[in-house]
């Protein structure tokens, strides 16, 4: 029977970074992916140049019902250490905003740094493999996948969300964590669209394609960036970072014009352009499609000198403070990233071990920490990816 010190299940981001760290500490490493190929979400990531991470990352970019858990990862890896590998293979690389880094040129010069990482140190990468059981055993653990069990003395599960099931997620992270009797936090899809009911529905058709930059805020939880009307509901940046924290059920507020006295700008008009349309009057802080919406939607047109200062403040406070009530997301299909996952109470910090498990491990989404938009869940993929390589 075939034995390894180390088998790693899922070839993403957190599976190849904990390989090549093992790796480097002389283990013999077998890294098993069940796609064709390793790295998908590092190959479609950032409109395929890979924001591979952001250098204002912090403890506070991050979601989980332990929010101290990522703090010793991310310390002893984190955005400046992966530059350094970055610029060591002399990858062209810019910031681009937030703080967020893009390759220049592809996606793929990073997924090739990493493979040459892993064949440097003597990783085993296999693809299109299927793992069909685990057991624990007194040495460590049988994996079948094949006609014989691979024996591992460490098992480390890299293995994701549900996001994008179209690239091959599934929940067998969350099912071997169950197999161990290790809590789940619920998986939710996160860094997603929001949706609507029938009220908006059809609204947001007609404004599909308008993109402006807001203020979005969902309880104590604000983020400023740009918003985007599409068909179906709310999507851009903004939506995507506060659909972490949206819960069903709750009501977001949107400042569509962030930093601008509406209602101010808005009396302004009054006085010196009399006789034009109110829609035309917001269409200069607003986009026009999204001004005529609003007024219509607030049910107050006319002329400048034919409204009220009240109906005016009606129109500014709608800008300066939209109150939406989604009624869902777009679910996992489009969801960038999972929320939720393996908990953090049933990990050490520090190895990224199971508790009551020796010798398995859980690294990057599979477990309950979720980054904001932006490079942070890659950079959370690495930082916790080495930590677990030190260890298996």
């Amino acid at each position: 029977m075939t034995q390894y010190d180390v088998v790693i299940i899922g070839g993403g981001a957190a599976g190849l970074m904990c390989s090549i760290e093992a790796g480097k500490r002389g283990r013999s490493v077998l890294l098993l992916e069940s796609n064709k190929s390793v790295a998908g979400k590092i190959r479609i990531s950032g409109g395929g140049r890979c924001n591979f991470t952001n250098i204002h990352c912090k403890a506070g970019n991050f979601y989980s019902d332990n929010p101290h858990f990522c703090k010793s990862a991310l310390k002893r890896y984190g955005p400046r250490d992966f530059i350094a590998l970055v610029e060591k293979y002399e990858i062209a690389y810019h910031e681009k905003t937030l703080g967020q880094l893009f390759c220049d040129n592809s996606a793929h010069d990073i997924i090739d740094m990493l493979l040459a990482e892993c064949e440097e140190v003597g990783v085993k990468v296999h693809v299109n493999t299927q793992v069909k059981n685990i057991k624990k055993t007194i040495e460590g653990f049988d994996v079948s996948f094949g006609e014989e069990p691979i024996k591992a003395h460490s098992l480390v599960i890299a293995t994701g969300g549900l996001s994008i099931p179209k690239m091959g997620a599934t929940g067998f992270g969350f099912d071997i964590a169950k197999q161990f009797k290790l809590k789940i936090v619920d998986p939710v899809p996160a860094l997603v669209p929001l949706t609507f009911g029938e009220e908006f529905i059809f609204d947001f058709r007609t404004l599909s394609g308008v993109a402006v930059d807001v203020d979005v805020k969902c309880g104590k939880t604000s983020f400023h960036e740009a918003l985007l009307f599409t068909h179906r509901g709310l999507s851009g940046p903004a939506i995507l970072q506060i659909s972490s924290f949206w819960r069903s059920g709750q009501e977001i507020i949107v400042n569509l014009a962030p930093g601008r006295d509406s209602f101010g700008e808005l009396k302004a008009l009054k006085l010196s352009q009399p006789k034009q349309e109110i829609q035309t009057a917001l269409s200069t802080i607003l986009p026009k499609r999204l001004a005529v919406y609003l007024c219509e939607r607030a049910n107050i047109q006319g002329t400048m000198a034919d409204l009220s200062h009240k109906n005016i403040k009606i129109v500014a406070d709608v800008v300066s403070e939209w109150r939406l009530k989604p009624n869902g997301t777009e679910g996992f299909a489009t969801a960038e990233v999972t929320r939720g996952g393996v908990s953090t109470s049933e990990l050490s910090s520090k190895t990224m071990e199971a508790i009551k498990v020796k010798g398995l491990y859980f690294i990057g989404e599979v477990v309950d920490v979720t980054g904001h938009l932006g490079g942070f869940n890659f950079q959370w993929a690495w930082a916790s990816g080495h930590a677990a390589g030190q260890y298996v």
